[in-house]
């Protein structure tokens, strides 16, 4: 079968043959590969940036946002069969942390886990894979066009999750499924994570602004104004002047990657607010902060900043169960998140298209 690869810390990507994968123990599921996403990881990995083969292995083959079918199960799965849609989760524990055993490799503690596709194993860029049932997250037939969004969305889900968990336990009126309706939260960076953050926010009640800085008349804004958002022009803002002009922003969702931009937000942040980074910068250069102002504004406003990677398994549920609501209330709109889908040969189109209107690139691997 055929798989995109790449050669690790060089440009160098290509289709290779590999033997196509069978079941080897009686708890794996083995599906056929629909679709997978790019993002900015994969093309930072083809640009020479951080990737990591399996051990002893030369190449790696890319790609972590899948959405595949079910083609066979063993016989100790249940609830799995074949013809189900599904995405394998990214993340595999390093079995030693307390995180890790509990099933939240998200949250290792050792730094030793595996990620399809980016470190240390094999990703989805491929005709079939095959992983234990533990990783497989079934995605309804109803949301098939867009279930490979599956991944960035469980990636949003966990950082709105755990604001509203944090915000639950130490604000006394705060009910957590409730605490978003109402509230303002400012999005920071409309590409894929930033427009799905977006819509899991609407969904539950909050007024989003949504910040970047394209064209107000692109596809991206325009999405964002479908579901009920508000755009700001992140050149035609000054970030000092937000909760003058907007009032108070309760939670910022930041998704940009832009260390400058990340830290100056927290300057809009209003009081007992919420700051999450799901961000990473590409630049190495230093950022100059007003390094007391910003401490002084977090101590006196009781504000939170944190950190946000990866996803749990209940954060995949979360997105499933997002994406369906989504599709009930906006479909058409949902749909447009998916801008470009191209066949696996014609991959170097995929990694390295990019435009104002580009949100989401597929590669199409199998038909269905």
């Amino acid at each position: 079968m055929k798989a995109l690869a790449l050669v690790p810390g060089t440009t160098e990507v290509s289709l290779r043959d590999y033997p196509e994968p069978a079941l080897e123990t009686p708890t794996q599921v083995k599906m056929k590969i629909l679709e997978v996403g790019i993002c900015g990881t994969d093309r930072e990995e083809v640009k020479g940036g951080r990737a990591t083969p399996p051990s002893g292995k030369t190449h790696l083959v890319i790609g972590h946002e899948m959405l595949g079918i079910v083609t066979d199960t063993g016989p100790a799965v249940s609830g799995v069969a074949p013809g189900d849609y599904g995405v394998f989760s990214v993340r595999r524990g390093c079995g030693k942390c307390i995180a890790c055993k509990n099933n939240r490799s998200d949250m290792c503690y050792t730094a030793e886990y595996k990620e399809r596709g980016i470190k240390g194993l094999n990703g989805y860029e491929t005709e079939y894979v095959v992983d234990e049932a533990q990783y497989f997250v079934k995605v309804p037939a109803a949301i098939r066009k867009i279930g490979v969004l599956t991944e960035p969305m469980s990636v949003a889900e966990k950082a709105i999750d755990e604001a509203l968990q944090i915000q639950s336990a130490r604000l006394p009126e705060v009910r957590k499924e409730e605490w978003l309706n109402g509230k303002t939260a400012l999005v920071a960076g409309l590409g894929a994570i930033g427009l799905l953050a977006s819509v899991a926010l609407r969904l539950r009640g909050a007024r989003v602004l949504g910040m970047d800085i394209v064209s107000e008349a692109s596809g991206r804004p325009s999405i964002l104004k479908q579901i009920g958002g508000e755009y700001v022009h992140g050149l035609q803002t000054n970030i000092l002047d937000f909760d003058d002009k907007f009032g108070q922003i309760d939670f910022i969702f930041e998704a940009a990657g832009v260390a400058e931009l990340g830290f100056n937000l927290i300057d809009a942040l209003g009081i007992n607010g919420i700051y999450v980074m799901t961000g990473l910068p590409h630049e190495k250069r230093a950022v100059n902060i007003g390094g007391g102002e910003l401490m002084t504004q977090m101590v006196l406003k009781n504000q939170v900043v944190l950190g946000s990677v990866n996803a749990s398994p209940r954060h995949f549920a979360l997105a499933i169960a997002d994406l369906e609501r989504a599709m009930v209330q906006w479909g058409g709109t949902m749909e447009r998140l998916i801008t470009t889908r191209v066949p696996f040969t014609e991959f170097v189109n995929a990694l390295d298209f990019r435009s104002d209107d580009d949100i989401k690139t597929v590669i199409q691997w199998n038909g269905d």
